[in-house]
Formats: C-alpha cells, sequence, structure tokens
C-alpha cells in the first residue's frame, strides 16, 4: 500500500446457524487480522444453541461486529438458507460503502494475515474479482487437519472475498445448492477471474467438514450431485467430479453419492439454473477441462494438485497441526 493510499473497506457476513462449538474461535482468529473489517454482521440464523449469546458477547467486546438474530425454529436449509441468511445481513449494510466482501463461515479459524494477504492480491490484480485459501478439514482426535481439496479457479464459500465491484457484477449469490460454483463461473463470463491459493498463510482450518453440517456427510455429496445437476454440469463432466471425489473422505461413497445425488436429479427432471448463457458458458469451461485431462496431466482438470496429491500419502494431502504444513 502506498503512503496516500486508503486502506481497503471490508465488510464480513456470517451466517450461522447453531455454531456454538466454533464460534468463538471464529471470532478470536478475525480479531486478531492484521486487517480488521470495518462492519462484520453476524446472522444468529435461528440457531437452538448458544451461537446468538456468543455473537452478542462479541459485539460487546468489538464495535464493529452486529449481530442479527433471525427467527428461532427455523430447519437448516444449505444452500437456499444460507443465501437468504447472507442477504439479511447484507441488508443491514450498505454495500457501497465497502470496497471488499466477504462471506464467511462461523466455523472457521483463519491465519492472522489472512485478509492483508488476500487484499495485496487483489491490489496486484485488477481483474481478480473474487479470492480464498484453500480449506483444511479435521482428521482424528487433537488439531490435526488435512487439505479439503478444491479447484484453483474457484474461491472456497467458507471464506469468500470479493470485490465490490465484482460481486454487484454477477448480482451476487444464487438461493440454491451449488452458489458458490455459479458465482465463480458468472465471473469468469463477465471478465472477472477466480482463484483460491494454497499456501500457509492462507490455509483455513474449517472447523468441521464440508457438507457435515446438517445429517451427515453422504447427505451432503447427494445434495451436491444435485447441486451439479441445478447448476447445468455435463454428464461426462459429472463423471470425472464423482471419481475424483471418490479419493478423499468419505472414501469411495462420497463420490458414489454426488452421482447418485446427480443422476436423481436428472430422473426427477428437476429445475435447472436458466440464467441467460450460463450453461453454454459453464459446459465450454467443463470440455475445456476434460480435454485437459484427456491431452495433459490430471493436475490439468484439477488445478489444486491430484498429481502432487498421488505423491502424498494415499490417506490424505496435506496436514496442519496447530497451523503449520507437516
Amino acid at each position: 500500500m502506498t503512503p496516500d493510499a486508503k486502506p481497503a473497506r471490508l465488510l464480513l457476513i456470517s451466517p450461522a446457524k447453531d455454531e456454538g462449538p466454533y464460534i468463538e474461535r471464529t471470532v478470536a482468529s478475525i480479531a486478531a487480522q492484521t486487517v480488521l473489517p470495518v462492519l462484520w454482521v453476524i446472522v444468529d440464523d435461528g440457531s437452538t444453541d448458544r451461537t446468538g449469546a456468543a455473537a452478542d458477547a462479541a459485539a460487546r467486546r468489538y464495535p464493529w461486529i452486529k449481530v442479527l438474530h433471525r427467527a428461532p425454529g427455523t430447519a437448516r436449509r444449505v444452500g437456499p438458507g444460507v443465501v437468504e441468511a447472507f442477504n439479511a445481513g447484507l441488508a443491514e449494510a450498505d454495500l457501497g460503502d465497502f470496497d471488499f466482501v466477504c462471506k464467511l463461515d462461523a466455523d472457521l479459524e483463519l491465519p492472522a494475515g489472512y485478509f492483508e494477504t488476500l487484499l495485496a492480491r487483489f491490489a496486484a490484480n485488477p481483474r481478480l474479482g473474487t479470492a480464498s485459501g484453500k480449506a483444511h478439514i479435521p482428521v482424528g482426535a487433537g488439531d490435526r487437519f488435512v487439505l479439503e481439496r478444491s479447484g484453483d479457479q474457484f474461491s472456497h464459500g467458507v471464506a469468500k472475498l470479493y470485490r465490490r465491484e465484482c460481486f454487484e457484477a454477477i448480482g451476487g449469490f444464487v438461493r440454491e445448492v451449488m452458489w458458490d460454483g455459479i458465482d465463480c463461473h458468472r465471473c469468469r463470463m463477465f471478465g472477472w477471474e477466480a482463484v483460491s491459493f494454497d499456501e500457509p498463510g492462507l490455509a483455513i482450518k474449517h472447523l468441521r467438514q464440508m457438507g457435515s453440517s446438517f445429517k451427515s456427510v453422504y447427505h451432503g455429496r447427494l445434495r451436491w450431485g444435485r447441486g451439479q445437476y441445478f447448476m447445468g454440469t455435463g454428464p461426462l463432466y459429472l463423471l470425472a467430479v464423482a471419481t475424483y471425489r471418490t479419493l478423499e473422505r468419505p472414501w469411495l461413497l462420497g463420490g458414489l453419492c454426488i452421482l447418485a445425488g446427480y443422476l436423481q436429479a436428472a430422473l426427477a427432471r428437476r429445475p435447472r439454473y436458466e440464467a441467460p448463457g450460463f450453461r453454454a458458458h459453464l459446459r465450454r469451461w467443463q470440455r475445456a477441462e476434460l480435454k485437459r485431462l484427456a491431452t495433459g496431466p490430471l493436475r490439468r482438470i484439477f488445478p489444486t494438485g491430484i498429481e502432487k496429491d498421488a505423491r502424498r500419502a494415499p490417506h490424505e494431502s496435506r496436514s496442519l497441526t496447530k497451523g503449520t504444513p507437516d
């Protein structure tokens, strides 16, 4: 940052439902950031545990935290419910007052320089629209985390930072499962870049495994398959995704559940995302990725590095113990 440059104005919004075991760790990691938000809206989405009380305690301690309590008793609705809660938090702020907006889960720990590092990447690349680090999930007892593999061409939904102009251009988030894939593809449609960075200084501790917050991981993978169908993913690309996901927890069954969820949605002729030009753009991108897989190393379809992962132990990719890569 040059001496005359103004600090970036950062807005965080956290949908939070029954995050009592985790939210205080999230608050502590945000309070420790080298770049603090101007405003952090925590949306207590009808929690039945101590999430709301913990959020209120944090707001009393930090003046840049605001808590919005939504009516209790609503069931957890992954996808639409998360986006609805996010939008409720967004309505509590004037987006034009901020340079960046971040959808942040309430079950994370971030490195202290997370936002400072990402903001430097945005400053260096004016076409960067959305970015994140990589999430790491807990394994076994203790403080051990392994990489939750995701493509480098997608910012991660758990801590997704957006340049405001890009967020406005894509129209915000789609109120459906797979919202955090659709948004990155729409970024590319409008000429922006979407990126996630695999490096220790941006390693996100996701305190529970993705897709496990509602019923089970298996239910989450079925939902993921249905979401891929809604987004418009082609059958061949979906098969590649499902095959890839058999190589991570839960072994084999996770990928099969993705495939089953997609087939269920297809056979039921469920609705699909119909934004003009989107599906044609998506299919072109997916065909290009499949072509790279067929003509080059496997790492080129999944830029996080399936080839790199294969050189590690077959049961894990990267682990974090007390925040340090093995």
